[in-house]
């Protein structure tokens, strides 16, 4: 559970703390105030891509800091693989600096932002108004259904028959290979897969050194500015310092300051700068020697990179595919020097584990289609409770196989798309042809409820799901986050009174100006707070003693409504 997030130099926000508790969290405030970059902020800490531009105006780098706890058994086991050991609380930091450069930390010790990411996964879901078009994107049915069915043990032994299926495939293109094809491959593949390995390329590697030479060229420009500072001040062997022209003049003032009252302050004052400079002087050697700047390090970060360049534009792939790239190569070397085998011995084995994967998969389709079937009898239940009750929604699966004949994939011979019947009396259609704004906002609310049901100690973080909903709708939405939030933490950024005053906390979150700079800040509202926010919500500008009135009623009957549903 998220119990603090600290955000320092994000956009408009300065500095903002704030400090969450169990249950339904409401951010609400004017559009623009910056209630979805303090979302922006926490998906910064959970290692998302971050851009520069999000660095406040002025400054030099941004910081997020958040700390978790109540953690699950899966988050403490990862922390454990990850390093951190035995904890009970997460704090985790992330700074961004201008030149692209991040430094994180977990629990106080150094990090990764894949670290960061790893962890993240298990602390916080985020969903926003991009996630509806996710919903729409049908190639990410499969792996919402599969997530949902718990198929990942079946999904892995099927994955091993296909993995063995192409394995033996690639043993029978050799036998098929030339004489003259083969050998050149065998001569080929060898020096290849040694220069793979001892290129030894790992996923992520590439980043973390982009990360690092920002990091070694800006020591680079630190040693510069103030190796430059140092000669000025101290001097060098043709010419003095200004540290030591400060005491020389200081000296030929003192021999003046006997004789008048004017040359002793100026003597006073030259003193004073004499010693400020030797302070100065000793304070510029000791960042030097801080400077995190060694030539030779980064020459070797330039020469790594480059070479995983290079690797990547002659195999053809990205750099967290290379380590994949050699496997496959690994499997056709030996698949090449294994031409001993019989052609007919490797087709009747082939046919035996082609016939094994074909009912593998079908039993991958059966049990999708049980899946689909209880999906779709949640989700239509979720859709009633969100005021959707003539709304139908089914899981279409078609299973490509036919008469022992078939595709395979890494994922099956599966097909799966979600369909919709928003109104009473039409058929069931993609998703991506029927739902609205606003209905899609309520299936996103509906589907993420039910797949997620299972997560443990897990935050979940709405950023303006209630789009295009408004009404006796909005009503229903708030009743859900609630619903919700009875079995974890739930925040939510919202513009509608109808969730607001559901909340058991709410947040203010206001803009404004001082001294030509523009200001975020984020206030928790005590009841008096909270009645003047949900009147604003109701009101806009004109908020009138009825429109406070108004928004007392409400708070009061949200309060009636949630003692029912505590009882």
């Amino acid at each position: 559970m998220l119990r603090s997030l600290l955000i320092e130099n994000i956009a408009v926000i300065q500095r903002a703390e704030l400090s969450f508790q169990p249950g339904l969290s409401v951010l609400s405030g004017e559009t623009g105030a910056g209630k979805s970059i303090i979302i922006d902020a926490l998906n910064a800490i959970l290692g998302g891509r971050v851009s520069r531009e999000l660095i406040r105006t002025g400054e030099s780098r941004a910081c997020v800091t958040a700390e978790f706890d109540t953690l699950s058994p899966e988050t403490l086991r990862i922390a454990r693989e990850l390093g951190i050991g035995e904890t009970d609380t997460l704090i985790l930091r992330r700074e961004i600096y201008l030149d692209g450069r991040n430094a994180c930390r977990i629990n106080g010790q150094p990090a990764t932002l894949a670290m960061l990411k790893t962890l993240g996964e298990g602390l916080v879901s985020i969903y926003g108004q991009h996630d509806g078009l996710h919903l729409m994107n049908e190639q990410l049915h499969i792996d919402y259904l599969d997530a949902f069915g718990g198929l990942e043990g079946e999904i892995g032994t099927y994955l091993e028959g296909y993995e063995s299926l192409l394995h033996l495939n690639r043993r029978m293109k050799a036998l098929r290979m030339s004489a003259a094809e083969r050998e050149k491959r065998l001569s080929l593949l060898p020096r290849q897969i040694d220069e793979l390995r001892q290129a030894a390329v790992r996923p992520g590697e590439q980043d973390e050194l982009i990360s690092l030479r920002a990091q070694l060229r800006s020591g680079e420009k630190i040693a510069d500015g103030v190796d430059e500072a140092s000669s000025l001040l101290d001097g060098e062997e043709e010419r003095e310092g200004a540290a030591a022209l400060l005491a020389q003049a200081a000296k030929a003032l003192a021999r003046s300051a006997q004789f008048s009252a004017a040359a002793e302050g100026l003597e006073r004052k030259a003193r004073e700068l004499s010693v400020l400079a030797q302070e100065l002087s000793s304070e510029v050697a000791e960042v030097r020697r801080q400077a995190d700047f060694a030539p030779q390090k980064l020459e070797e970060t330039e020469e790594r990179l480059e070479r995983i360049s290079r690797l990547c534009v002659k195999y053809g792939v990205e750099a967290d595919g290379l380590e994949e790239h050699l496997s496959a190569l690994e499997a056709e070397y030996h698949a090449l020097e294994n031409v001993d085998d019989s052609l007919d011995e490797l087709k009747e084995q082939y046919a035996v584990q082609r016939a094994e994967l074909y009912e593998a998969a079908g039993r991958l389709h059966a049990l999708r289609k049980q899946a689909g079937d209880t999906l779709s009898q949640r989700i239509r239940k979720e859709l009633a409770d969100l005021d959707l009750k003539n709304a139908r929604f089914g899981v279409e699966i078609d299973d490509l196989r036919q008469e022992g004949q078939a595709r395979f994939t890494k994922k099956g011979t599966d097909q799966v798309r979600f369909l919709l019947s928003a109104n009473a009396g039409e058929d069931l259609k993609p998703l991506s042809k029927v739902a609205s704004g606003g209905e899609l906002s309520r299936i996103m609310l509906a589907m993420k409820n039910v797949l997620s049901a299972g997560e443990q100690g897990v935050t979940s973080v709405f950023d303006e799901v209630d789009a295009g909903v408004s009404g006796r709708a909005a009503s229903r939405v708030g009743e859900k986050l609630y619903a919700i939030a009875r079995g974890r933490q739930v925040l939510c950024v919202t513009h509608l009174p109808q969730i607001a005053c559901l909340a058991d906390w709410q947040y203010y979150v206001a803009k404004f100006s001082e001294d030509g700079r523009t200001f975020t800040s984020a206030q928790l509202l005590d009841e008096e707070g909270r009645i003047r926010e949900i009147a604003r919500m109701n009101a806009g500008l004109h908020v009138t003693q009825a429109t406070l009135d108004g928004a007392r009623e409400l708070l009061q009957q949200a309060e009636a409504y949630k003692k029912s549903r505590n009882a």
